[in-house]
């Protein structure tokens, strides 16, 4: 049986169409409608006074306007009858002496409610004012309207679906410009999703600001918001439209539409109503902010019938990154990396003058994880103006370290002038063996743990010796997982990386590489650490003397642990749903088998070792992604991981 993703497809339409001729734009339209549903749109959004066209001026006021107008509703209601999807068009509804600009929504050919704009602009190149008046006091004195021989609900109205708990809302063009609109409003009332009729017409460096504002508006209301404004078709009397439309959720901004088309324009968004619901849940502000500002009586309810979500087969049309840790372009991800890097630079510096020390203790194995440590001692050192010798490096050799990471090791720290030290672990641990009875020759758990212990042993003590800290090391990614020994490399003072995931680190080395050093033998060293696989090196080398022990065969790839950690902590993804995803994302790349069965392993492992995460170090947020026990992830240790397997098997 197939299950539901939590999501909907949405359409934004501009259509090509003929100003004040409505027999001609009711028929584009219901070619787009048509289109729209064979491509599983669940809602569909048309501009401002689609019908007519928003450019009618004086035009409005004809009476064989507004017949036609009515009539080619009428055709619109016919020839939807057979669609299940919400259709939204704009039109003039003539209420009480008045003409009324209004968003008409139908369902299955059906008027379900009309919605009438609220603030009407009339300053510089608008004029609305001279033909239609504010929905504001109308909406609040009458909750209906008569229209086709019916009483059509009409006003502050919120369309929903009561089976998929799936709310919508209504704004109209110059609404979404006030300084509270009504999609604001419609939001805290329940909207997840507030819907745009739009004619905005082009100048310079308008449209950026439009498209801003509408990301925003979705930001602040933790909604999906689909705009759909008028076409280039529009009369050109006096300004120019462009058709230019968008989708957003939450401040993402899903799809964008190409301006200036000259035929009819479809733009198609799947956005994530379980996302948005998690959001606002997690985002306690938001009922708060319902509680002061929402007058939830002044809102009608308007049922829908259920609408389409997308199924498990269905073809996604957003893209997830494979990367959601890492930004696509990469001027950002320039910036992002050096953002992070300064944070984890103040923080530490922020550590070291409150303890008032002037030292700091930083095991380095000639790994990522290490390295980028040690390059953060350096910027801190250099922020607070102390000397780079007050940085004491210590490698500490084993039974699985190989000539690789021991000369990078030893050749980073030369070149960036810090303190080096060396102590070979090999004696002291097969002195432990013998002292616990374990037989060296026997590598389990106890034979690796044990080195990662001494060696925190010896970091902290010479931390004590010299009056310093120990920095950690461990990312974000092993902290999900638990791919740290406790009380070993689990335990330090202050931990730089803490909320950094692995599929980051890299890019953080390189930006630091690129930009901080021109040592030609310094640079080459990092790469080489950047181009090292991953590993604790706990276990013998091969025969070739190469790493043996790779992180990744054993705990899967840290790209998809990352992928499933960002899911699931950002956005509460659930299983099935995160499984489908991840699926269609890494397609070519891994199997469902394999994708499910490192899956399996990161809820089995992220719900055992929370008790790691309960009393982990201090360390700096960096990310919206964090596990800190005391502020962003608070999780019993003991917690029950079956319901979330079950699902996926």
């Amino acid at each position: 049986m197939r299950e539901d993703l939590g999501m909907i497809r949405v359409a934004a339409v501009s259509p090509k169409m003929l100003v004040a001729n409505p027999d001609y734009n009711v028929r584009e339209i219901v070619a787009c409608i048509k289109e729209a549903t064979v491509q599983r749109a669940t809602i569909i959004v048309l501009p401002e006074l689609s019908i007519t066209g928003y450019t009618c001026g004086d035009l409005f006021a004809q009476g064989v306007l507004y017949e036609k107008a009515m009539a080619a509703l009428d055709q619109l209601a016919h020839e939807t009858s057979h669609v299940d999807a919400v259709v939204v068009v704009g039109m003039p509804i003539y209420i009480e002496n008045n003409f009324y600009n209004c968003a008409v929504l139908l369902q299955k050919g059906e008027i379900k409610g009309v919605v009438p704009k609220t603030f009407i602009p009339n300053y510089k190149e608008f004029y609305e004012d001279r033909w239609f008046a504010s929905g504001n006091t109308m909406s609040r004195e009458r909750k209906t309207i008569h229209l086709k021989e019916k009483e059509i609900p009409f006003g502050n109205l919120i369309f929903t679906d009561l089976k998929n708990d799936i709310k919508i809302g209504i704004e109209i063009c110059e609404d979404v410009w006030a300084p509270i609109s009504p999609g604001t409003h419609l939001s805290l009332n329940g909207a997840h999703v507030v819907l745009n009729l739009s004619a905005s017409n082009e100048m310079v460096g308008k449209s950026d600001y439009r498209r801003t504002l509408i990301a925003q508006e979705s930001a602040k209301n933790m909604c999906g918001y689909i705009y759909a404004a008028s076409s280039v078709h529009e009369s050109t009397t006096d300004l120019v439209f462009s058709g230019d439309c968008m989708i957003c959720e939450n401040g993402n901004v899903l799809a964008l539409g190409k301006r200036f088309q000259r035929d009819s324009a479809i733009l198609y968004g799947d956005i994530d109503i379980e996302r948005l619901k998690f959001e606002r849940v997690q985002g306690q502000n938001f009922e708060k902010c319902t509680t002061f500002y929402s007058k939830r009586d002044a809102y009608q309810p308007i049922p829908l019938n259920p609408l389409y979500l997308l199924m498990e087969g269905d073809t996604l049309g957003r893209v997830y990154p494979k990367t959601p840790f890492v930004p696509e372009k990469d001027a950002v991800i320039n910036e992002r990396c050096e953002e992070i890097f300064n944070i984890q630079a103040a923080g530490l510096a922020k550590r070291i003058e409150h303890i008032g020390t002037s030292k700091v203790v930083v095991g380095i194995s000639g790994g990522l994880d290490s390295t980028l440590a040690l390059l953060v001692c350096i910027e801190t050192f250099k922020l607070l103006g102390m000397d780079s010798k007050n940085i004491i490096g210590i490698t500490m050799p084993g039974f699985g370290t190989t000539d690789k990471t021991y000369n990078n090791a030893q050749l980073l720290m030369k070149h960036l002038n810090i303190q080096m030290k060396e102590i070979n672990i090999s004696n002291s641990v097969m002195q432990h063996f013998e002292d616990i009875g374990h037989d060296p020759k026997v590598h389990d758990v106890t034979y690796e743990n044990a080195q990662a212990r001494e060696r925190t042993q010896i970091l902290m003590d010479i931390a004590n010796k010299e009056k310093g800290i120990v920095i950690g090391t461990g990312d974000l990614s092993e902290t999900a997982l638990g791919w740290a020994t406790y009380n070993g490399d689990h335990m330090s003072m202050y931990a730089v990386n803490v909320s950094i995931p692995k599929t980051l680190v890299r890019f953080i080395i390189e930006w630091v590489m690129n930009n901080k050093f021109e040592d030609p033998i310094l640079r080459n060293t990092l790469q080489n650490i950047l181009d090292t696989p991953i590993s604790p090196e706990l276990l013998p080398p091969d025969e070739a003397g190469e790493i043996a022990q790779k992180t990744e065969d054993t705990v899967g790839p840290y790209i998809l642990h990352d992928f499933f950690l960002y899911y699931t902590i950002r956005f509460g993804m659930r299983p099935k749903k995160l499984l489908y995803i991840a699926q269609s994302t890494f397609e070519g790349d891994y199997s469902k088998d394999v994708i499910k069965k490192w899956l399996v392993l990161f809820y089995k492992r992220f719900f055992s070792q929370q008790f790691k995460r309960s009393c982990m170090p201090d360390g700096p947020k960096v990310g919206t992604v964090s596990l800190s026990p005391r502020g962003d992830w608070r999780m019993p240790s003991d917690a029950d991981v079956s319901i979330w397997i079950q699902e996926l098997e």
